[in-house]
């Protein structure tokens, strides 16, 4: 018979920890959430100080049985959950469904899922934090109060079927404002003017870029036409071009610190292409265990839902000695990088998201991961390991070029030592290695002294014209969020699969663009319920449930200054706002089954247009990004075989370009990616 049992909230840290505790314990999970606010009803008593009325759900009607069988049989109870608001709001839950007394149960928290740190946390045991508890109870209740009040008054006066979300409202916002900004933005003629010059016939050539006249800096739009840049090329003809400055120095470039929840969510999206919820549920398993044949299941990566750049000491000295053995001494810095957030009330844990051990790299356990589990680790892994390793050191010169009261200045850059670079390469949100490097590492400069006289060889004047505010992607929308302290790291993920799946927002080009109907909700809300869409208020709502977790406020407190005006803005958009009208835009084409008028419609995965005559008529088709109909080649026969059943393969076009397709489809659903190989296999129709 065991002594003690742990729980936990999945099946897989349930087989990870088995593997690590002794038979003293069993290890048992509770499948997540076991407890919630019913489905069907409010489920918050406002009259009684909003009291919650939770109830089991369903799979827990069945786990709950079990584990009190268990704790019955347990000296004393280990609730081992998330370290988090969720995490310990599902021990508190745990502990009041299976009514277990204060002085049997023990709450433990650890950040990797190690031998090492499970052992540590069971030495340290602590009760349930009811501060964290009711933190996250007041987001629960401010949640339900905003959904099951308000989407009821946007069934009726703008769609059946609606719903609105307290935080994701406002990142609906945040993409329509931005779609304005597009609308509204009027684009500008600017210029810039480069001259190629030459030092001797033997050396080569080298750009340099008009910066200044008199002494005053050129800003970007002074050039404002062709005629502006040919007057200074006029004015330029036969003049000296004589270098007036040279600038020489060393420049470092420090690494980046290690991943927090946001920032592994945008750099996946950006290097990797996965959204935030595949990132956070590849990351999950992860940190969960992973089964290794010399070391058994073991947790790979340390808790990764915080906002916490802290290191642990132990994983400091390790980096430190795996960093030196590897790369040697000079790749060591003269001080340990630390690291501090800058975003405010960061406290969900207490590290930053790194490999549980540096020992692991991606290479040597790459045959126990699937393809996407090992690009992900290996991003983790990288990161984390460079931000403790030197800087990158550059040469760089500066050299400014007189030509009458013009100043043009060229510029080059070469790295003199890696650094940290030899790990991990920095990228822009546009995806572009470390800030044009190759490109300032390819520049040529010859060797020049002050006084120099250089041969012009030809100006090359450019035409630009200013562009709008890119729409948000995974990445920005993230980083905007974070920025303006909307939201915590456990709800960036679930905040854009929301505003996905209720259609208010799709997908184009890897860019958010709000849908028709995310518009009208949008507006409706700005114009009646402006403090659940200010980006101000939903971050003071976020400091308040931080100063709940910290136990400076009490949560009915909270939800109270929070529900009493919006319950009068409810009341007042019932009587003012007027239904709304979603009309389909009608398009030119008509149906080529029906005759009808086909319109253009929008769904999670984008616009489309389609049949006026739905239901009856299911005719649709894509679109491209100026709204005309997409019409995609007949399938062509191909002498390839299927796999599966024998028949024949066709080669189908469908929104990623070509592929293969059984002919036997339905019955026979097999696909394969397209090559250009199979050109050869095609058969005349």
């Amino acid at each position: 018979m065991h002594k003690y049992l742990v729980i936990v909230e999945s099946p897989a840290k349930e087989r990870t920890i088995s593997k690590i505790l002794g038979d003293d314990f069993v290890v048992k999970s509770s499948y997540g959430h076991i407890r919630d606010l019913p489905n069907n009803k409010l489920g918050v008593e406002i009259e009684k100080n909003y009291q919650p009325k939770y109830v089991l759900i369903s799979k827990a009607k069945k786990i709950i049985p079990q584990l009190k069988e268990y704790t019955q049989k347990s000296k004393k109870v280990y609730i081992a959950t998330d370290y988090d608001r969720e995490g310990e709001a599902i021990a508190w839950h745990l502990k009041e469904a299976l009514s277990l007394p204060e002085g049997k149960i023990e709450r433990i928290t650890f950040h990797e899922i190690t031998s090492e740190a499970i052992k540590e946390s069971l030495k340290n045991p602590r009760k349930i934090d009811i501060n964290l508890v009711n933190s996250q109870q007041a987001r629960r209740v401010l949640d339900r109060l905003v959904g099951y009040k308000l989407s009821p008054l946007l069934w009726r006066k703008v769609k059946r079927g609606l719903s609105a979300g307290r935080v994701q409202s406002v990142a609906v916002k945040l993409i329509c404002d931005r779609e304005k900004e597009i609308e509204d933005f009027k684009s500008q003629e600017y210029w810039s003017l480069q001259a190629e010059l030459k030092k001797t016939d033997k050396e080569g050539a080298f750009l340099s870029k008009l910066y200044s006249k008199n002494d005053n800096k050129l800003d970007k739009l002074d050039l404002k036409s062709k005629e502006d840049t040919d007057s200074i090329i006029n004015e330029l003809q036969n003049v000296t071009f004589k270098v007036k400055d040279i600038l020489s120095k060393s420049q470092k470039k420090s690494p980046l610190p290690p991943y927090t929840t946001s920032t592994l969510q945008q750099d996946a999206s950006r290097r990797l292409y996965f959204s935030a919820a595949k990132t956070m549920m590849i990351a999950q398993k992860l940190y969960e265990g992973i089964s290794l044949k010399k070391e058994g299941t073991v947790g790979l990566i340390t808790y990764m839902r915080t906002d916490s750049l802290n290191i642990a000491e132990s994983a400091r000295k390790e980096a430190k000695k795996y960093i030196g053995d590897e790369f040697g001494p000079k790749y060591l810095p003269a001080k340990p990088k630390i690291y501090k957030t800058k975003i405010k009330g960061a406290q969900e844990a207490h590290e930053a998201i790194r490999p549980t051990s540096v020992l692991r790299s991606p290479e040597n356990i790459k045959k126990n991961l699937s393809g996407d589990e090992y690009k992900l680790y290996n991003l983790i892994w990288c990161r984390f390991l460079s931000s403790q390793m030197s800087d990158a050191l550059y040469d760089t010169k500066r050299v400014d070029i007189q030509a009458n009261d013009y100043i043009f200045r060229a510029s080059g850059r070469v790295l003199k030592f890696k650094g940290f670079l030899e790990v991990y390469t920095i990228e822009d949100e546009n995806n572009n290695k470390d800030n044009n490097e190759k490109k300032q590492n390819d520049s040529y400069l010859p060797d020049l002294t002050v006084g120099e006289q250089l041969q012009l060889l030809r100006f090359l004047p450019e035409q630009h014209f200013t562009e709008p505010p890119p729409r948000y992607n995974e990445a920005s929308l993230i980083k905007a969020l974070e920025e303006n302290g909307i939201g915590r790291p456990s709800t960036y993920a679930p905040i854009i699969k929301t505003i996905q799946s209720r259609n208010y927002v799709h997908l184009e080009s890897r860019h958010f663009l709000p849908t028709q109907l995310g518009s009208i909700v949008n507006d409706v809300l700005k114009n009646h319920f402006s403090e659940i869409v200010d980006l101000k208020f939903t971050a003071t709502i976020e400091e308040k449930l931080d100063e709940i977790a910290e136990g400076k406020d009490k949560w009915t407190e909270v939800v109270n200054e929070f529900y009493n005006p919006f319950k009068v803005d409810l009341e007042k958009a019932e009587k003012n706002i007027v239904r709304q009208k979603i009309k389909p835009q009608e398009t030119k084409e008509i149906c080529p089954k029906c005759g009808k008028i086909m319109v253009l419609r929008e769904s999670r995965r984008g616009r489309f247009i389609a049949c006026s005559g739905f239901p009856n008529c299911r005719t649709t088709f894509s679109v491209d990004k100026d709204n005309n109909k997409i019409v995609r080649p007949k399938p062509q026969m191909t002498s390839l075989k299927c796999e599966k059943c024998g028949k024949p393969m066709l080669k189908r076009v469908g929104r990623r370009g070509p592929f293969l397709a059984c002919s036997g489809f339905p019955k026979c659903r097999n696909t394969k990616k397209w090559q250009d190989s199979y050109n050869s296999e095609l058969k005349d129709e």
